[in-house]
């Protein structure tokens, strides 16, 4: 069945059914990864984007449970060039289409992805629209108009857990960690875990009181969708347990730490998302390959005099990393846990073990 990709400028692209037949809207982005498509799908940083995918082929390997970010699809669309129709791996369970199909989620396929992404590098990220229903385009048009930019936009309200709950863990060293969840990834608990300490994950809207009174070594600030300076609760939050408590931000909990200790954020161009980004390591000049999704960054020239850039991009110089001493808090804009993606920077997670066991000392 025929199906198209209508963006918010009027460009026009063609292919067909993926999925779920029906219709999707969403901020259009564009991720360089080869392999991951499943992890991607179901992180929810990906919550109201619709996610191209630049490789050629996807779905070689199928789909399998053990490779869930979340517990279902967070992406709104998928936008690919050929996916597979039959799937050659010991592990999948299902194929990809009928993999969205399930979870009523629309995606489009033998679509110009090269030309889709070029586009978008030389215009921006900008919303877009997949359909299977494509008689009338300008009330298609029209609906595109009325959707909201992802600047000001608070999502970390629509993916996060609605209760607190505990992380299960087999070996634990005595150290408690207090994740916030702004969207977390499932793989960011299970490192934790590995490290040996007990998680306790709260709602995005957690208070001060609650996180204090559940005694943890250190706090945690997760990943998650959306513009950082909307989740002003968020900011709130962190911004009391600045010096009561270690802190480590990923990806949004990066931004929201940042604007929280006196930083500001903006939206990138077409942000970050890849399995290969190279990052500097500032006091080493070490080189680390990353995992990257985001659309918006810290604004290097805001940083306080106590807070320090301990992280370089080098496709686009933006900052990757920052510390400040004086809080016992650190963050980096990348994804460290990878899945997908490589394991250079899981040393973040030693580190930040160790400024709890400083901590705890002290």
């Amino acid at each position: 069945m025929k199906a198209i990709l209508l963006l918010q400028d009027g460009r026009l692209f063609e292919g067909s059914t993926l999925g779920f037949k029906g219709e999707c809207v969403g901020e259009v982005c564009f991720n360089t990864g080869m392999t991951g498509y499943q992890e991607i799908l179901t992180d929810p940083s990906y919550c109201r984007q619709i996610v191209t995918m630049t490789s050629p082929h996807i779905g070689n390997y199928g789909i399998n449970s053990d490779d869930e970010e979340s517990n279902n699809i967070q992406a709104a669309g998928l936008v690919i060039k050929e996916g597979t129709i039959i799937p050659s791996n010991w592990r999948s369970q299902n194929s990809l289409s009928k993999y969205l199909e399930s979870q009523g989620i629309v995606g489009i396929q033998n679509v110009d992805t090269r030309a889709l992404t070029k586009h978008i590098r030389d215009n921006g990220a900008m919303n877009g629209l997949i359909t299977t229903h494509t008689k009338n385009m300008d009330s298609l048009s029209e609906k595109l108009k009325s959707i909201p930019d992802m600047s000001g936009l608070d999502l970390a309200k629509e993916v996060t857990c609605k209760t607190s709950y505990e992380f299960e863990v087999a070996n634990t060293q005595g150290l408690r960690v207090a994740a916030i969840d702004f969207g977390i990834k499932q793989n960011i608990l299970r490192l934790l875990a590995e490290f040996g300490c007990s998680i306790k994950i709260f709602p995005a809207n957690v208070s001060v009181d609650e996180i204090i009174k559940s005694n943890p070594d250190g706090v945690f600030l997760s990943n998650g969708p959306g513009d950082p300076s909307a989740v002003s609760y968020g900011i709130k939050t962190v911004t009391s347990l600045l010096g009561k408590k270690p802190i480590f931000g990923i990806c949004l909990g990066h931004q929201i730490l940042a604007i929280a200790l006196g930083a500001k954020t903006y939206k990138l161009k077409f942000g970050h998302r890849g399995i290969n980004h190279p990052v500097k390591r500032l006091k080493h000049g070490t080189i680390e390959i990353t995992s990257q999704n985001h659309g918006f960054a810290v604004d290097m020239e805001s940083l306080p005099e106590n807070v320090t850039a301990t992280h370089l991009n080098l496709n686009d110089n933006t900052l990757a990393g920052l510390k400040c001493d004086d809080m016992n808090a650190f963050s980096v804009q990348y994804h460290p846990e990878s899945s997908p993606g490589p394991h250079d920077s899981r040393y973040l997670f030693n580190n930040f073990i160790k400024m709890m066991k400083n901590a705890k000392k002290n």
